[in-house]
């Protein structure tokens, strides 16, 4: 009997084995839509016995369900309600004006659809660029305070920067505004000490999105919450792509210098603002936020942007921010600038891009010359490769490492916020960015962009092609990860 087991479970183990392979690999075929993610799986899945498929269970599953969702219904009606009249006078505005700019019309009523939300007009939004001018104006809006501060950020550092907005949250909790601080649990984790607890410590509220740790966390561990929101008094915001951290002080901090932009907004896109982060703190922390400090009656326009909250993630906003990008694309006539730290689009968002450069757009794409994230920037060599061929510009942004995330179409179109171009931030991270119509906000970061160009150096087919042939083989192996970067 001992010969029989000692012979038999090796056996059944790789019958074992092969069953869950089976299993796995059926699943991928099952959830997985885009053809490169599903074969990317079941090759790891087959070819990695155990390895592969323990990765996709862990990494590859969409298991979030939004248990928010009940209580997103809840808050997109408290915000119908309480600014009914004023969001049918906005988009009367928006219809009467924007005739004035007829070819994004289809954009405008295709985001409209998507997302559920109005076009609002009378927004003022101002760019910040850099930590050096972002974190002063940030800190001065959580210091005049006086009803509300909701805060979400994928990482928020302790060092010197974060320690400023750890006191000037502390204080003004203290003063009795109401704060709420929403940190994604992976990128809690940079910070040491960690500055969630240190904020529940002086009793801030504070809460961590799909902390990993937590009884059956590590499930979700692929799934973060990358949104940059703050929002003061329901009525001040800021968002952008840009974390809370010294870093991005390039004047001031020395080293892990990164460049950035973030944006405040006043006006009534900022009801946009609050209604997502009302929503991920349902989520995360199980208390609905209603009351008059979080939510205005009215929002007196600010200025003359049109503007709209277009939200991104792998629950009921999945995909939404794809479709904006690819009709903004394709309406494009004369010219398309996209800054991206991280640049791994999928294949149909080439085709997009080609057919803009086929029919005469100007396309340029501004990148950094040095990656903080190697592989990405080794895998992203193909896609270069694809738009260069395509007749698209490529501009290398010095160091420090640019993480700035901005896209421009022709005279008047702007998106900005935490989205970067890969499959992470198209269908895993939840994405907050917002869509503007703004000739002079267009005009403003044209020129602003046009700046950073001149002090890039341009990439080419040719300089491509003479990488040598086992950079050539390792860029191909990193593109194969595409999937799991």
């Amino acid at each position: 009997m001992t010969e029989y087991l000692q012979t038999a479970w090796p056996i059944l183990l790789a019958l074992v084995e092969r069953g869950i392979a089976i299993g796995a690999g059926l699943h991928v075929l099952l959830n997985k839509r885009d053809s490169r993610a599903t074969i990317s799986w079941v090759g790891l899945i087959w070819l990695a016995p155990v390895i592969g498929s323990l990765l996709y269970f862990v990494l590859g599953i969409n298991r979030i369900a939004r248990k928010g969702t009940k209580l997103q219904n809840h808050i997109d009606a408290m915000f119908q309600r309480l600014n009914k009249h004023q969001a049918l006078e906005q988009e009367r505005v928006a219809v009467e004006t924007l005739e004035e700019l007829a070819q994004y019309r289809p954009l405008k009523e295709l985001v409209g659809r998507l997302t559920s939300r109005p076009l609002t007009y009378g927004n003022h939004v101002i760019p910040l660029f850099n930590g050096d001018e972002a974190y002063p104006v940030m800190l001065a809006a959580i210091a005049s305070a006086q009803k509300s501060i909701s805060l979400v950020t994928y990482i928020f550092d302790y060092d010197a920067t974060g320690r400023e907005f750890v006191e000037a949250l502390v204080a003004a909790h203290h003063r009795g505004v109401k704060v709420r601080v929403l940190i994604d649990g992976v990128g809690s984790r940079y910070s040491r000490p960690n500055t969630l607890k240190l904020l529940r410590r002086h009793g801030v509220p504070s809460a961590a999105f799909l902390p990993t740790f937590a009884p059956g966390g590590f499930a979700y561990a692929n799934l973060r919450n990358h949104r940059k929101i703050m929002v003061i008094d329901g009525c001040t915001g800021f968002t952008g792509g840009m974390n809370i951290r010294e870093g991005c002080r390039v004047e001031r901090a020395t080293k892990h210098l990164v460049q950035d932009m973030h944006f405040k907004i006043a006006g009534p896109v900022v009801a946009h603002l609050q209604k997502t982060f009302l929503a991920d703190w349902a989520f995360a922390a199980g208390e609905l936020l209603d009351g008059d400090e979080w939510l205005l009656q009215d929002y007196a326009p600010a200025g003359l942007t049109f503007a709209r909250g277009v939200p991104e993630g792998p629950d009921e906003d999945s995909e939404k921010l794809v479709y904006t990008m690819i009709e903004a694309i394709n309406i494009a006539r004369k010219r398309i600038v996209v800054t991206t730290p991280y640049f791994l689009p999928e294949q149909f968002m080439l085709y997009a891009i080609g057919a803009a450069a086929m029919r005469g757009v100007e396309v340029e794409f501004v990148v950094p010359e040095k990656n903080n994230l190697r592989f990405v920037q080794w895998a992203s060599s193909s896609s270069l490769y694809s738009v260069l061929e395509m007749g698209c510009r490529v501009f290398l942004s010095p160091p420090p490492f640019d993480h700035s995330k901005l896209m421009l179409v022709d005279d008047a179109w702007v998106l900005f916020g935490s989205t970067n171009w890969d499959p992470r931030s198209f269908h895993l991270n939840f994405e907050f960015n917002v869509e503007c119509y703004d000739t002079e906000l267009n005009r403003r970061l044209t020129k602003i962009i046009d700046m950073k160009i001149a002090h890039c150096r341009e990439i080419t087919l040719e300089t491509l092609e003479k990488r040598s042939f086992p950079v050539k083989v390792r860029d191909g192996l990193a593109r194969l990860l595409t999937p799991y970067l």
